[in-house]
């Protein structure tokens, strides 16, 4: 049973990558926060695309960019590390460039950025885990990936903000928005691109065997799938819930979606390293069983109805952004501590797969099942999250 001990700042700055590379990270993150909650809205406002057309291309991006991840994990397991995070940062700089060419009314050059942005966001936290796993060990590796993950949820947050005053401007701020975005992009990628870490590859002798020793793990992947939901609850399940649902003024929405933040930047990392006392699979599977609880007290919470309904949601997300929190400082942490170090880049890229799929598929999971009633929404949720954490519990 391993100890909990204390990150020091320093300490914990050097083991995600050195201070230019935590800069690359925010950089980025501001750039993503900037650009992607309204990627949909220039595709309408100034492509003059239908929303139904920006929706499914955008969809379709995503779900494309994960065939680069086979790809991803085995130059991971050449060695590359910081040149693979800035790739993925310079291919997003292209996506932006195309996004800025493409005429009105043409859905195909639409299709084109979002493809390309799709690819970059799909590599990066394969690549961005991969760095950490190779500059720190142990716990400090947790703490850190902890903390990328905070810096990157505070940034995204500034970046939203600072688009949402851009809004007024119309079509020319999202223009700009969009320019913007790939310079930040294109800071990013050589900042990253300096720090030059690369890990020593396995012997070419040996490679043949040593990728048949690659762990498949297939009901970890397969219960991440569905622990993933979480990370779409605040952003689309409760704000469809409470305008269809409940009636409730979408102010609870943007109110539950800033405290999910919040408590993201601010607990993710002392939770992590509070929690290391224990082995990451059975922090996973607590995680679960918080969630599942979170679940059965949205379906409490909005039988509550108009009126008292929209503040017990309020009040019930907070226990489902700590099942996330959780979730997030154990399941990339369990899958990097199981990586053997000749297939790291594979097994990564195994799980963003797996990652990539459940965040695809939830939107149109969660909107198919809203319109069935609370139960079936909620219930589903958490019978499936449920079973997930008990099969992580007996692997």
């Amino acid at each position: 049973m391993a100890t909990t001990t204390r990150i020091r700042p320093h300490a914990l700055v050097r083991a995600s990558g050195g201070p230019r590379y935590a800069v690359a990270l925010a950089v980025d993150a501001l750039g993503t926060g900037m650009l992607r909650p309204f990627l949909l809205l220039y595709g309408v406002t100034v492509l003059k695309l239908s929303p139904p057309a920006s929706g499914t291309t955008m969809t379709a991006g995503i779900v494309a960019g994960l065939v680069c991840m086979p790809a991803v994990g085995r130059w991971l397991d050449r060695g590359a590390r910081s040149t693979v995070v800035a790739t993925a940062m310079l291919v997003r700089v292209v996506g932006v460039a195309l996004l800025l060419a493409a005429p009105p009314g043409h859905v195909w050059p639409f299709a084109a950025a979002a493809l390309f942005l799709g690819i970059g966001n799909q590599a990066w936290p394969a690549a961005h885990a991969a760095v950490v796993a190779t500059v720190a060990h142990g716990r400090d590796r947790d703490a850190a990936l902890a903390a990328g993950r905070a810096l990157r949820n505070a940034a995204l947050g500034v970046g939203a903000l600072v688009a949402t005053a851009c809004l007024a401007g119309g079509a020319a701020a999202l223009q700009w928005l969009a320019a913007v975005t790939g310079l930040a992009y294109l800071a990013a990628a050589t900042l990253a691109w300096s720090v030059r870490l690369r890990a020593r590859p396995s012997a070419p002798r040996a490679w043949g065997r040593e990728k048949e020793a690659a762990p498949r793990m297939p009901t970890l992947l397969t219960a991440n799938v569905i622990y993933v939901f979480c990370l779409n609850v605040p952003e689309i399940a409760l704000p469809l819930v409470l305008q269809t649902q409940l009636h409730a003024s979408q102010v609870w929405a943007g109110a539950i979606f800033v405290a999910n933040t919040v408590l993201v930047v601010t607990l993710q990392v002392p939770l992590t390293v509070m929690l290391s006392r224990y082995s990451r699979r059975t922090v996973l599977a607590l995680s679960g069983v918080v969630l599942t609880a979170s679940y059965l007290g949205f379906l409490a919470a909005t039988s509550l109805g108009h009126g008292w309904g929209a503040p017990a949601v309020a009040a019930v997300s907070v226990l489902c952004t700590i099942g996330e929190i959780v979730y997030a400082g154990s399941a990339t942490a369990l899958v990097t501590a199981l990586a053997p170090p000749h297939a790291l880049g594979r097994t990564l890229a195994r799980f963003q797969l797996s990652t990539g799929f459940g965040l695809a598929v939830s939107p149109a999971a969660i909107t198919a099942l809203a319109p069935h009633g609370a139960t079936a929404l909620w219930c589903t949720l958490a019978t499936a999250t449920l079973v997930s954490a008990a099969a992580v519990r007996r692997t």
